[in-house]
């Protein structure tokens, strides 16, 4: 490692004339990016080896995470502030009239993520490596991402997100670690040596083909591995039209989350999840082998971490590996393989729960579907032995029922662990979601409330914002969040505040130069940063803030003495390809924004502004500059959020419902310290479950409903016809299923105090640095070390 710009510049050009072929001057942008990310992975080879060979002599156990996403944004500033020399490679690079930042640009987003769920497991493996903890991450490496998203006219349109078409620096191929997987075909059994023995034949082999890339804890010698598999076609197929073949082989690692609304797509992702856990198990039990023989004691020494249903088929997969390969009976193979498994649910939304059709599962996956069955037949006959008769219980919670088969079920039955997101998701889930299996196994559940890598969202993300906490408290708080709370020694200190003020101004200022550069619209930085960023959902209720933000420009129309804190609304999200009524909620959005930023009566008073293609690098510059952040899910169905914690760390205030991980924010802050609205979770699913609601009284008896509500199908807006009939539909003729009509008033109120607190910008800034102190709890590391002592039981090596 090189200790000084001197030494760094030296072998740095040296590189680059090795790696491009072209002398400095010839040399493009790209031609540098490549040599300084080849750079970082061949310093940090030595302790990743090194790293490797620590596990396979230790004693200790370690874990396996399993998730179809990992949204890792960029890398290559993360990595050299990881490594320690962000600064000397900054001033080696400005001496050599280079911009780090430039050369940042040239990283794409790594596409293997969509939202919350892939951002959580890219800053899990952060503090995995930062804790110097065993712990590597199994993935898909998908040559396109979810997808890049334009919006033209106002409309969502998806283009093929190609992040891989300049290669990626950080991974190496492993060819000699490949391994196969079987579709198709047919099993047959024979008896040998008094047992029942099943052969797998005339199957579609695919090769998956593992691309490591190292993961660098902060200041730390470990480095950790994310292995990514590659679909490729098997060396020599037996298939009657081989491009039929080779096509849909590659097609199992080309999209993140393919359309599946028919059957050819539900069939390309349960194919995606089987190829990510056999390819994951195979792989795992190789190194285990070695290392210990054979697989009698697997749960002392491994833990497979499934991160949401997709990963569950690692169950069957390891019980097939067990019985078939391993000669192991029924009864050992099943004890090691739920002792074996941990699973974390992500989702209180019961339609959101994954379950596959039979007529899909079994042909595709013969000898795992066998398994599933003998599972599910052996789990009913012991509920049947505990209550004999009661079939509507056995119902219920069957893995195979209706004709599907049900992931979470199986996922609970073949776990030793079910962990909720959340303290109050975890209380829905033991109360309502799953109490049958609660009932059954109490033991098993257990909370982890979610994290953020605080060293990306704050240490990288707001760099002025970390000197000026470094100055004050130290550094420690980059290896230990907990120590932010030293700041609160600063809440009566206006120098202080003053400064926190000016930082934000600045953060402001460069988002507003972004949305200016992007839209063409400009936006005063002085005024309120409202924004919502996050997947477009129907229960994230973008529409609520939308239909406000209507209101208050009829109001403004209406009454010229009618006033506001100035405010810029803030939107970014992605709608799913097949999400059509999510669409239309980015249409509208997109509808408003054109009405209020060029009616002149409005000028600066008020700015609706979408960002196209949200994702992590653009995030980045989003959270740093934001004073109040949208977290206003209907109650009771947002597991946990984990942008709400990247803002806080932040110093944004939140606007909220109290629902997922809001309701810790408020324990830790103080209801001062946060603006929380509407329905409670419990009165949410009150309203489910007894009925009693009715959205067309909320519409008939309050004018500033009725207005916005009848605005979305009255030509109001004069570019649109009948294009939000299903938002209108939704909101009267459904019911209004995520109570945005109920909440509605208590939301305009707290929005109407919100700007009156804007006002006094010492208080704010007191506020803001109260949230800041105390987000450290939502350090993913504290997250990792629940995970490691409750769930994994792994120690640092």
């Amino acid at each position: 490692m090189f200790s000084n710009t001197v030494e760094f510049k030296e072998s740095f050009l040296l590189r680059l004339e090795m790696i491009s072929g072209k002398s400095f001057s010839e040399s493009t942008a790209r031609d540098q990016y490549q040599t300084l990310g080849n750079m970082i992975r061949e310093f940090v080879s030595n302790d990743w080896i090194t790293t490797n060979e620590r596990y396979h002599a230790a004693e200790g156990k370690q874990v396996y995470y399993l998730s179809i996403e990992y949204l890792l944004g960029k890398l290559l500033r993360q990595n050299l502030i990881n490594m320690g020399v962000e600064d000397i490679v900054q001033e080696g690079l400005q001496e050599l009239g280079i911009d780090l930042s430039e050369l940042e640009e040239i990283e794409a987003d790594a596409g293997l993520g969509n939202g919350g769920l892939g951002r959580l497991a890219a800053c899990f493996l952060d503090s995995l490596a930062t804790l110097d903890l065993p712990g590597h991450g199994h993935g898909i490496r998908y040559k396109h991402g979810l997808f890049e998203q334009k919006i033209v006219d106002g409309y969502q349109v998806e283009l093929p997100e190609q992040w891989l078409r300049g290669g990626n620096v950080w991974e190496i191929r492993k060819p000699d670690l490949a391994v196969k997987i079987p579709f198709w075909g047919k099993v047959e059994s024979r008896m040998e040596n008094d047992r029942l023995v099943f052969q797998h034949l005339n199957s579609e082999t695919v090769t998956a083909v593992p691309h490591d890339m190292p993961v660098i804890g902060y200041k730390s010698k470990t480095v950790n591995t994310l292995r990514l598999w590659n679909a490729e076609p098997a060396q020599f197929p037996f298939h009657e039209d081989i491009l039929k073949y080779k096509r849909e082989t590659e097609m199992i690692s080309e999209f993140l989350y393919p359309d599946d609304t028919h059957d050819d797509g539900k069939i390309l992702r349960l194919k995606q999840q089987y190829f990510l856990v056999s390819a994951s198990i195979q792989s795992i039990l190789k190194v285990y082998r070695k290392q210990h023989g054979r697989l009698d004691r697997l749960h002392e020494d491994v833990c497979i971490h499934i991160n949401d249903t997709h990963p569950v088929l690692a169950i069957p997969e390891l019980m097939r590996i067990l019985i078939d390969e391993e000669r192991f009976d029924w009864v050992k193979a099943w004890h090691i393989t739920k002792n074996t498994i941990s699973y974390t649910n992500h989702t209180t939304l019961s339609e959101a729960l994954e379950k596959w059709p039979i007529h899909i599962f079994r042909p595709l996956l013969p000898r795992i579907y066998m398994i599933v069955e003998e599972i599910n037949e052996r789990f009913c006959q012991a509920l049947w032995d505990q209550t004999p008769g009661d079939w509507e219980r056995i119902r219920n919670l069957a893995i195979l029922a209706d004709d599907y088969v049900k992931m979470a079920h199986l996922a609970i039955v073949g776990s030793f662990s079910v962990n909720g997101v959340a303290k109050l998701h975890t209380e829905i889930l033991k109360k309502r979601e799953m109490n049958q299996f609660y009932q059954l196994f109490p033991e098993k559940f257990n909370n982890k409330t979610n994290g953020i890598a605080h060293r990306r969202w704050l240490l990288k993300a707001n760099p002025k914002l970390s000197a000026l906490i470094s100055e004050s408290i130290g550094s420690a708080w980059t290896y230990s969040a907990e120590e932010l709370s030293k700041l609160l020694k600063y809440q009566n200190d206006h120098s202080f505040l003053e400064q926190l003020q000016k930082i934000k101004n600045e953060n402001k200022q460069r988002l507003a130069d972004i949305i200016f550069e992007k839209t063409g619209v400009t936006v005063d930085s002085n005024a309120v940063f409202d924004v919502q960023v996050k997947r477009l959902h129907a229960y994230k209720r973008q529409l609520l803030n939308v239909l406000h933000i209507m209101y208050l420009y009829n109001r403004m129309k209406e009454d010229s003495s009618f006033t506001i804190a100035p405010r810029v609304f803030i939107f970014g999200a992605k709608a799913s390809p097949g999400y059509y009524y999510a669409k239309k909620i980015i249409k509208l959005i997109n509808s408003v924004a054109d009405m209020v930023n060029h009616d002149p009566k409005i000028g600066d008073k008020m700015k609706v502004i979408f960002l196209e293609n949200y994702r992590v690098s653009l995030a980045e510059k989003i959270f740093p500059a934001t004073d109040v952040s949208e977290q206003i899910s209907t109650a009771s169905k947002e597991a946990s959020g984990t942008g709400n914690m990247k803002f806080m760390i932040n110093g944004a205030l939140t606007v909220g419902t109290l629902d997922g991980a809001n309701i810790e924010i408020q324990e830790l802050v103080g209801q001062n310290n946060i603006f929380t609205f509407g329905l409670t979770a419990d009165e949410v699913l009150h309203y489910y479950h007894h009925g009693g609601y009715q959205s067309v009284e909320y519409y008939h008896h309050d004018y500033r409903i009725r207005q916005a509500v009848d605005q979305l199908v009255n030509g109001f807006f004069p570019d649109v016809h009948n294009e939000f009939e299903p938002i209108f539909d939704s909101l009267l003729e459904e019911n209004d299923q995520y109570f945005v009509l109920k909440d509605f008033a208590s939301y305009a109120e707290i929005q109407r105090k919100i700007g009156e607190a804007y006002q006094d910008q010492l208080h704010w800034q007191k506020m803001s640095l109260n949230n800041i102190a105390r987000a450290g709890f939502f350090s993913s590391d504290r997250t990792i070390k629940e995970y490691a002592n409750g769930i994994w039981g792994i120690k640092s090596l």
